[in-house]
């Protein structure tokens, strides 16, 4: 390579350094250019034989340079000198205004980097959000509900996406968020540099959000690793969160997450809610309520006031919140446990209340009557029938879970608007069946007799766009209730729809119960990362072999048109290993938002339940 190749990529680089490098550039070139005329100016003038010494021709040589923008007297009759001096002059002005031109392109581009999202979060404390689907505006909505008895905290969202159209976006969808400062960065959340941004070694919590799309799964997994394994990486471990659509993939995600994620399995979860749900109408009010920040939520506190008490005798020490279960000082946690279970002074309880200010420990128990608490009966189940309209990719474990649920002989009948492949899995309570057809076609629906069913689903067909397939749930939906409506009928349907826009739209319907997949699985993303050791609680929530919550008759646990108190309904579970929680008024089933349900009441609270009235509970079993 040739000195002059050399140079020139040496001065290529120093180029490429921006701003700073061209001004210096300018700086030393119109210095050079400056000083060169201003000699010239001195040589030819005609006081040349005065400055005889280098002294004096230097000190006019900076008076010359000092002075450039002096275009002199004008009665200067040399034309050489004349031309120097209007050369110099001109001179001057070029590269003063080359300079400001520089400046002024350099202050534009750094104020344009800055809308570009590219500069470095200072944040310490902070949420931090990698990734963007239609989930954020749930998440940010939980996370500034969860920050308002906090101080001033703040949420980082990277996103390969324009900073100015996300934060747009957020104010439009959530308006002010309070004390919650939300900061955008343009970036991909698969790379390691792009995520040092949003500075995640100074975060409380991290959330990957799932981008739409089929590869949905491997651009989760890819985010995990580049948090997992950037080279400049905190020392202690970080808090992770996120979700996978298919089941397969859990798994690796677990491993990416390299024992720092809490990965949710976001299509058996919300499988197994359909199922649980379309059994017990008002369960997804239930599981709402819980999940989000605007309610009652499930906290976990320091069991010392109520240590050395049994489960049952610390039931009652709580007024104005739930027990549900305890954590034990090897981390694990058992939920509704026996009323003779003792509580160990390192044990923490597991409760459900408003916040955790009001988690307030009595030193009496409420009381209770004795004499309401109706003796224990049993009555088996029975066969039951199911109509399933439509099919997406959490049918196949919709069909598994409604198969360990059920009483052998019972059935399924699955319409949709497409072949259905892929199943061949047995089933050994349930007989299924698969008749092809438009669920939109009211013919089609009117021909299936949907009362000959004990529950009806209508699934959200993910082969077209989410917008599409809600409308298309929405437009089965009205068909349904119009049906119940002109015929006096009365069946349970369960709808699942992807934006929640649409379900409240829905609620138009008088339907109480939908389950929305997304946002049921951000907001339960939200509550991880912000209490990590409650993903042990909703890991026995969701888990079939666990405890679930359920809604059962509340005539079968104390005397109905009898007044009580809660505390009495709560000793009558409790005496049953099962932990009630609240209960559903049958004649308000039909009253939006809450549809009859009353979460976590006051145990002084005097209630008098009626027939069709149900006790929300925390069992086994239904």
């Amino acid at each position: 390579m040739s000195t002059r190749q050399r140079l020139r990529y040496w001065f290529d680089n120093t180029m490429a350094r921006g701003t700073p490098a061209l001004v210096g550039w300018l700086a030393v070139v119109s210095l050079v250019v400056v000083v060169v005329l201003s000699a010239l100016i001195v040589w030819i003038t005609p006081e040349r034989e005065l400055r005889t010494t280098a002294g004096n021709t230097l000190r006019e040589i900076w008076h010359n340079t000092a002075e450039t923008f002096d275009l002199g007297s004008g009665t200067e009759t040399r034309p050489l000198l004349a031309v120097l001096t209007v050369l110099l002059a001109a001179v001057g002005i070029f590269f003063a205004s080359t300079l400001i031109g520089l400046l002024t392109s350099g202050v534009s581009g750094k104020i344009m980097d800055l809308r570009k999202g590219r500069s470095l979060v200072l944040e310490t404390g902070h949420t931090v959000i990698l990734g963007w689907s239609d989930e954020v505006f749930t998440v940010i909505s939980e996370l500034v509900e969860a920050n308002r008895s906090r101080g001033r905290s703040a949420i980082a969202i990277l996103a390969a996406k324009d900073r100015t159209e996300m934060e747009d976006l957020i104010r439009d969808e959530l308006g002010h968020t309070g004390r919650t400062r939300i900061i955008c960065r343009t970036g991909s959340p698969e790379d390691v540099t792009d995520i040092g941004l949003v500075n995640p070694q100074a975060a409380r919590s991290i959330i990957v959000l799932s981008p739409p799309g089929p590869r949905s799964d491997q651009r989760v997994i890819k985010a995990l690793l580049a948090v997992t394994n950037a080279p400049d990486r905190r020392a202690e471990p970080y808090h992770i969160v996120a979700s996978v659509g298919d089941g397969k993939n859990h798994a690796a995600a677990l491993l990416a997450g390299g024992g720092e994620a809490q990965v949710v399995n976001g299509d058996e979860i919300t499988a197994r809610v359909i199922v649980q749900t379309c059994r017990q109408s008002g369960l997804s009010v239930v599981l709402t309520d819980l999940l989000d920040f605007a309610g009652d939520e499930i906290y976990v506190a320091p069991a010392r006031p109520v240590a050395w008490l049994t489960f049952g005798e610390a039931a009652l020490r709580f007024p104005h919140s739930s027990l549900i279960g305890v954590e034990r000082s090897d981390g694990t946690v058992r939920l509704k446990p026996p009323a003779s279970f003792r509580i160990g002074p390192t044990d923490k309880v597991v409760v459900i209340a408003e916040d955790d200010d009001r988690i307030e420990m009595a030193d009496a128990a409420v009381p209770y009557d004795e004499g309401a608490i109706a003796p224990l009966t049993v009555t088996p189940a029975g066969p039951e029938s199911a109509l399933v309209l439509g099919w997406n990719r959490r049918a196949p474990a919709m069909l598994r879970e409604f198969n360990s649920y059920v009483a052998p002989g019972s059935s399924v009948d699955v319409v949709a608007g497409q072949a259905v492949t892929g199943f061949r899995e047995e089933t050994r309570n349930v007989r299924v069946s698969f008749v092809r057809g438009d669920c939109t076609d009211r013919d089609v629906l009117d021909e299936l007799k949907p009362s000959r069913y004990d529950h009806i689903i209508v699934l959200s067909p993910d082969d077209v766009p989410g917008e599409e397939g809600d409308a298309r749930t929405l437009v089965t939906l009205l068909h349904l209730r119009d049906m119940q409506a002109r015929r006096g009928e009365r069946y349970r349907i369960v709808s699942e729809m992807n934006d929640d826009k649409n379900r409240r739209l829905a609620q138009v319907t008088r339907a109480d119960d939908f389950i929305v997949g997304n946002t049921l699985i951000s907001l339960l993303k939200t509550q991880l990362s912000e209490n990590r050791h409650l993903a042990d609680v909703f890991d026995d929530l969701f888990d079939p072999h666990g405890a679930e919550i359920y809604l059962k008759p509340a005539a079968d646990y104390v005397t109905p048109g009898r007044e009580i108190t809660f505390a009495t309904a709560v000793v009558a579970g409790t005496r049953r290993e099962e932990a009630v929680i609240g209960y559903r008024v049958a004649a308000r089933s039909a009253e939006a938002p809450s549809y009859g349900v009353v979460l976590n009441p006051p145990k002084s609270a005097p209630v008098t339940f009626a027939t069709g009235d149900k006790l929300i509970m925390l069992a086994d079993d239904d």
